[in-house]
């Protein structure tokens, strides 16, 4: 199995801090990771490396068998799908849902007179059908609900047919109803055998989805444990990370943590 990601002692620095610590991490073909870490742990940093958006200060990053700083980038992007709340912050509120996502098939972020094949179009509605956005093809992006944006978003990064899927908090603003709606299309995706690697960020260990096969934990850019969920997402590790006693408890193919109670 061979790896779609691999970073070997890399550091990002700005100002003078290390937001990204001398971290090395491998993610095999086929993988499901989910990054956590408090805020301001280097989390997002680590997924902008990944995505080719961010260079190391040091270090080296290989991406899908590509050395970053020796590629063309804007070769390597479209096999990298990519949904985060700041790619989000780029999408014309106008466009209509299935404009959002067809747009991908040109690496394209709003439509301009760009011509797209029967089979761009028919690609776009099967990846909104599977996320359940069949019934909004025509709504205008900018008025949906924060979940329905979530969702669209997933839909254009599956658009490319990328090898390597990263996802920044997509359950974040996300009220019950809605996240458990995403955890379960996520899950369902990721027990999809022909489903491209994923990496997902998270804060909470409740959106996780069932499918997902290994965990990183990150403090202040350095990994603290990275490894098989079931070794890695432990009380001890989760409580070192997030710096406070947690209790850590799998239910069937869900996690849940909790503080201990106060004396």
């Amino acid at each position: 199995m061979s790896d779609v990601l691999e970073l070997v002692d890399v550091s990002v620095v700005r100002d003078g801090r290390a937001l990204v610590d001398h971290v090395s991490w491998s993610v095999a073909e086929g993988e499901r990771w989910v990054i956590l870490g408090p805020n301001g742990a280097g989390k997002t940093t680590l997924l902008n490396v990944a995505a080719s958006y961010l260079y190391p200060t040091s270090g080296t990053a290989q991406i899908l068998g590509e050395k970053l700083g020796s590629v063309d980038v804007f070769e390597l992007r479209p096999r990298i799908g990519m949904a985060s709340s700041a790619l989000a912050e780029k999408l014309p509120r106008r466009q209509t849902v299935l404009q959002t996502v067809l747009t991908a098939a040109y690496g394209m972020t709003a439509g301009w007179q760009e011509q797209y094949d029967e089979i761009d179009e028919r690609r776009a509605r099967a990846f909104l059908d599977r996320l359940g956005m069949t019934a909004y093809l025509d709504r205008r992006f900018g008025t949906l609900s924060e979940g329905e944006r979530k969702r669209t978003q997933i839909a254009r990064a599956m658009m490319t047919d990328p090898e390597l899927l990263l996802l920044d908090e997509p359950a974040a603003g996300l009220d019950l109803g809605g996240r458990e709606d995403l955890v379960r299309r996520l899950g369902r995706l990721a027990r999809d055998p022909y489903a491209p690697s994923m990496v997902m960020v998270t804060h909470h260990v409740e959106e996780i989805a069932p499918g997902f096969t290994h965990a990183l934990l990150i403090r202040q850019g350095q990994v603290l444990s990275a490894g098989p969920m079931e070794t890695t997402l432990t009380s001890t590790n989760l409580s070192h990370c997030f710096g406070l006693p947690l209790i850590v408890e799998r239910q069937g193919e869900r996690w849940t943590a909790q503080g201990l109670p106060l004396s």
